[in-house]
């Protein structure tokens, strides 16, 4: 192993190593702490934890412990993966685990760069932008449980940290100015040549942090690059999509499928055992060959409310719970193929069904791939999908790929 990896949530593992995947290097995943027993033998390992949003203390230790496992396999190289929409409050988590691993490998920097132009997200002058927009006037404006109210990454970012901020600007990058002095850097990029002037300008004492993209360029500086093509597996026939993300982009994907396909939504309001139990029951009544959508996507208000009943985290965590008791039933009905829309519901539905580890097969857009576990018998495929990655069809085009 050269490079380990650790990612702050299921969806943004995923579409990590699914960049990384291009450049032909052999990349495994793991879906929580792997034990000391796992395999260890492929050139990137990722483990993909979710703290985006638990108590600091433990998001600290978690990505302490995923750190020494990769640090003891040999990994020459740390990345910190979270969102590229700097997803995270006042208090954290992207600072603290950024400063904690920064003491488990003694370097004394941390470059931060969530950019990922591929997918409209760039960084200028310190400032966030999405799809044009600045972040706070985004959607993400209106997140659940990481509502993005500034653009400014440096002041989104000082209060998490107790060492000094400072901004590395397109400009001073063009002009040869090097790397500031601070603790923590926040790096302009705009397009993906600004992400390679990054990795390559980085010295060893740099932790690198940031989305998913900022990693592509390190299997070439770390010679692990190939050229080698591998064939996917093929998963089961029948398949399922389920959808907890609130984005706006998924919003407009779960429209587009309930038109032409059954669906059943759940609301956090009225979600209790009953209710589970009649989801299971409808399912069970539809056409083995048609793929049923279950969502508990809905607009902002509708979120607001539901969240001003239950509380933020009980909100999200009664659609987490049943997503996965959902998609346990579904897999033991016969699904195997997985397309799961938000990074909670794709930890929820994961853990669900015991998945600990996957091989990266062929993305389905930029940042999504599908990834499978288990034996070519008893072969389980996924699909996830951060809230606001592909485009309206995506859900079909994710069932397509697989046909192809």
């Amino acid at each position: 192993m050269k490079l380990g990896c650790i990612a702050d949530d299921y969806t943004g593992a995923t579409d990590l190593a699914g960049l990384l995947r291009r450049s032909g290097a052999s990349v495994r995943l793991h879906f929580g702490l792997p034990k000391e027993s796992s395999d260890c033998s492929s050139d990137i390992e990722i483990i993909a934890l979710k703290c985006r949003t638990e108590p600091i203390d433990t998001a600290v230790r978690d990505c302490g412990e995923a750190a020494n496992w990769l640090l003891t396999r040999g990994a020459e190289r740390l990345y910190w993966k979270y969102c590229s929409t700097f997803d995270s409050t006042a208090q954290g988590n992207i600072g603290p685990v950024a400063e904690a691993l920064m003491a488990i490998t003694g370097q004394t920097q941390a470059l931060y760069c969530p950019a990922f132009p591929e997918n409209g997200r760039s960084v200028f002058m310190g400032h966030l932008f999405v799809n044009g927009q600045l972040l706070n006037e985004s959607s993400m404006k209106d997140h659940p449980l990481t509502p993005m109210k500034d653009a400014n990454l440096a002041r989104i970012l000082a209060p998490q940290v107790s060492g000094s901020v400072e901004i590395w600007d397109r400009v001073a990058q063009k002009s040869g100015t090097g790397l500031p002095d601070a603790t923590h850097i926040i790096g302009d990029a705009v397009e993906f040549a600004d992400l390679e002037f990054l990795v390559t300008n980085t010295p060893p004492n740099v932790l690198l942090t940031g989305g998913s993209a900022l990693a592509m360029p390190l299997p070439r500086l770390l010679d692990i690059s190939s050229s080698d093509s591998v064939s996917d597996p093929r998963p089961g026939p029948r398949a399922m999509v389920l959808s907890g993300s609130c984005s706006q982009m998924t919003q407009q994907q779960v429209a587009r499928y309930v038109e032409h396909n059954p669906s059943y939504q759940l609301h956090p309001e009225t979600l209790n055992e009953d209710t589970i139990r009649d989801c299971i029951q409808w399912i069970h009544s539809i056409d083995q060959e048609e793929t049923p959508l279950v969502y508990a996507t809905a607009s902002p208000d509708e979120v607001k409310a539901a969240q001003s009943m239950l509380g933020v985290s009980e909100a999200g965590a009664i659609v987490e719970r049943a997503m996965a008791l959902i998609a346990r039933e579904a897999f033991d009905m016969g699904v195997r193929r997985f397309v799961v829309a938000g990074g909670e519901t794709s930890g929820a539905v994961t853990q669900s069904l015991n998945v600990s580890e996957v091989i990266i097969g062929r993305e389905i857009c930029p940042g999504v791939p599908w990834v499978f576990s288990g034996s070519n018998q008893d072969l389980v495929g996924l699909a996830l999908k951060s809230g606001n990655f592909g485009s309206p069809s995506f859900f079909d085009d994710a069932l397509a790929l697989l046909e192809d």
